[in-house]
C-alpha cells in the first residue's frame, strides 16, 4: 500500500515534469460548432471531432447570463486593485494590502468550448473542491456545467449558485447522515456508493435515491491514487447489486476515477471496458442502467506534454462510443483542475516585510544594513504556507514567482530593466509567527522592497480551497477578469 510520502512524491514528479510549459491559445482555437481546428491537434482529435460534428451543440448554447461588469484582461483587474493598496483611507484599509487571487473567467469559458469540441457527448460536472469561487461556480453553471460535490457546504453553494438538482452528482462514496439528509430534502438524488453499509445507510435516510456504484479501476498511472480509499472491487460488485436489489433501491449507473493527475491517456480505456463489464453483470441481474461517470483525472491546460487533455479525448470519446454505443446511456465526468489549474488564476503577493543578511565563514547568518555583494534577504509576504501555499507545499510543487510591480512600475507579463535584471539568492517568507511558514527556501529574486508585488500564475487548483486562517490571517480574496467579453 502507498503511503502520504509516496503519494507527495508522485505529485511532485508529475508536476515539474510540466515545468515551463509552452502554453499559448485562445478561445477560437476551439469553436464550439466545430467550424475551426486549431492547427495543433493530433490528426486522431480531428478525425475523432469531424465523425462527431453533428452531435455537436450549437455555440449559441451555451451563452453565459453572467454580466460582463469585469476588467476585460487580468493586468487591468490588477492595476484596479494595487491602486487601492497605495491609499488607506477607506473603512477596508486593513484589507488593501492583503494578497489576492484575479479569476479568469473568459479562461474557464475556453476551457468549456475547448471540452464541448472534443467530448461533446461527456457532461462535464465540475469537481468544486477543487477550487470553491463562488462566481466560478455561477458562471460554469450559466455554461450548463453540472457540479460534483461531496459535502453538504458544496451542495448549499451550488444550489445557492441558481443550478438545479440534476446538475449535482453528490460523488461522496461514504456520506455524513446529516449531509444526505440535506440532499433527501433538495432532492440532490444522484449518488455514488461502493459498499454494503452506505446502502443501508441511504435506505434508511433517502430510500428514493438514484445510486451510481463507483468501482476500482487501475489508477497506478496517477500522482495520487485513489483506489485505496473508494471503489469496489469487481468480485464484490455481484454482491451490492444483490443487496440493492433486495433493499429495492434504484442503481442507476456506474463511476470510476482514474486517480488525480493521470499520466496514462489508455488508464481512460480499460477503465470504460471495466465499466462495461459491470454494465453488463447489472443486466444479469435485472437492471439497466443508463449513466456513466468516467470521473477525474484531466490536466489542466498549461499541461502541453505527456498526457494532455487532447491525448486523453482522443482515448476516451472513441472508448465511451465503443463500448456504449446506445445514446440512451448518459455520460459525465468529474474534471476540476482541468478548469481552474491553468491560466484561470493568478496570485497576487505583496513584500510586507524584508531582512537583510551576510553569510558568515562558519555558515551562519547575521542582519546587515549595508551594501555586501554577499547580501542575501529575507522576504516576508502577506500569504504563506497556511493560505495559499498549503497544497502545493506538501504536493511539492515547484513555485515560479513573477516581479508584478516594482518601485510603483508594474511588470506583469514583461521583463524587468537591464539593470533591475539581477537576482539575489533569498528566502521567501510567509506572514505568520512559525518558523514552518517558509514558501522557498532559495529563490533567486531582484532586489525588491516594502510595498513591491509578486504574482504566480497557473494557481487556482487545489490552492484557495486548502487555505486555512491560522494565527489569524485571513484567505486571500479573488476579484476576477472576464476576458471574453465582446
Amino acid at each position: 500500500m502507498l503511503n502520504n510520502e509516496s503519494l507527495l512524491e508522485g505529485f511532485h514528479s508529475l508536476h515539474n515534469s510540466h515545468d515551463n510549459p509552452t502554453y499559448n491559445r485562445g478561445c477560437n482555437d476551439y469553436s464550439y460548432n466545430n467550424t475551426k481546428e486549431t492547427a495543433s491537434l493530433p490528426t486522431a482529435i480531428k478525425q475523432q471531432e469531424k465523425s462527431k460534428s453533428s452531435n455537436i451543440s450549437n455555440k449559441s448554447d451555451i451563452t453565459c447570463t453572467t454580466t460582463s461588469t469585469y476588467p476585460k484582461n487580468v493586468e487591468e483587474a490588477i492595476k484596479q486593485r494595487l491602486a487601492k493598496s497605495l491609499s488607506f483611507d477607506s473603512d477596508n484599509s486593513d484589507d488593501l494590502d492583503s494578497a489576492f487571487y484575479v479569476g479568469d473567467l473568459g479562461e474557464l469559458h475556453c476551457q468549456h468550448l475547448k471540452w464541448k469540441s472534443l467530448l461533446p457527448r461527456i457532461e462535464p460536472f465540475y469537481a468544486v473542491k477543487c477550487n470553491p469561487d463562488p462566481v466560478a461556480i455561477k458562471y460554469l453553471a450559466s455554461l450548463g456545467v453540472g457540479f460534483d460535490c461531496a459535502s453538504k457546504t458544496e451542495l448549499q453553494q451550488v444550489i445557492n449558485s441558481g443550478a438545479n438538482a440534476n446538475q449535482i452528482i453528490y460523488a461522496q462514496p461514504t456520506k455524513q447522515p446529516s449531509f444526505l439528509h440535506y440532499a433527501a430534502q433538495n432532492n440532490i438524488s444522484l449518488m455514488t456508493f461502493d459498499s454494503k453499509e452506505e446502502l443501508y445507510k441511504i435506505n434508511e435516510l433517502y430510500p428514493k435515491a438514484k445510486l451510481v456504484l463507483r468501482i476500482l479501476v487501475d489508477d497506478t498511472h496517477s500522482a495520487i491514487p485513489l483506489g485505496r480509499k473508494y471503489g469496489a472491487p469487481l468480485k464484490s460488485i455481484e454482491s451490492l447489486l444483490q443487496l440493492a436489489k433486495e433493499l429495492k433501491l434504484n442503481v442507476v449507473g456506474v463511476s470510476f476515477h482514474v486517480g488525480s493527475g493521470c499520466t496514462n491517456a489508455e488508464a481512460f480505456y480499460h477503465a470504460v471496458v471495466r465499466a462495461r463489464h459491470v454494465f453488463d453483470q447489472a443486466k444479469a441481474l435485472g437492471y439497466t442502467f443508463d449513466l456513466l461517470d468516467v470521473g477525474g483525472g484531466f490536466n489542466e491546460s498549461t499541461v502541453v506534454h505527456g498526457t494532455t487533455f487532447e491525448k486523453v479525448a482522443a482515448v476516451l470519446g472513441p472508448a465511451v462510443d465503443e463500448m456504449f454505443p446506445s445514446k440512451n446511456v448518459r455520460v459525465i465526468a468529474e474534471p476540476g483542475r482541468y478548469y481552474v489549474g491553468g491560466p484561470a488564476y493568478t496570485l497576487c503577493v505583496g513584500i510586507v516585510g524584508r531582512r537583510t543578511v551576510e553569510e558568515d565563514n562558519d555558515g551562519g547568518s547575521h542582519q546587515i544594513d549595508q551594501d555586501n555583494k554577499n547580501r542575501k534577504y529575507m522576504y516576508y509576504l502577506n500569504d504563506g504556507f497556511y493560505g495559499s501555499f498549503l497544497m502545493p507545499s506538501l504536493d511539492k510543487i515547484k513555485l515560479s514567482f513573477k516581479v508584478l510591480r516594482k518601485n510603483g512600475e508594474y511588470f506583469y507579463g514583461r521583463q524587468l530593466k537591464e539593470d533591475e535584471e539581477k537576482r539575489y539568492s533569498c528566502t521567501i517568507w510567509g506572514p505568520t509567527g512559525c518558523s514552518l511558514d517558509c514558501i522557498i527556501s532559495d529563490a533567486l529574486l531582484p532586489e525588491l522592497n516594502v510595498g513591491d508585488w509578486l504574482y504566480i500564475e497557473n494557481f487556482g487548483a487545489y490552492t484557495a480551497t486548502a487555505a486555512t486562517t491560522f494565527n489569524g490571517f485571513e484567505k486571500a480574496k479573488i476579484i476576477h477578469a472576464n476576458t471574453h467579453q465582446n
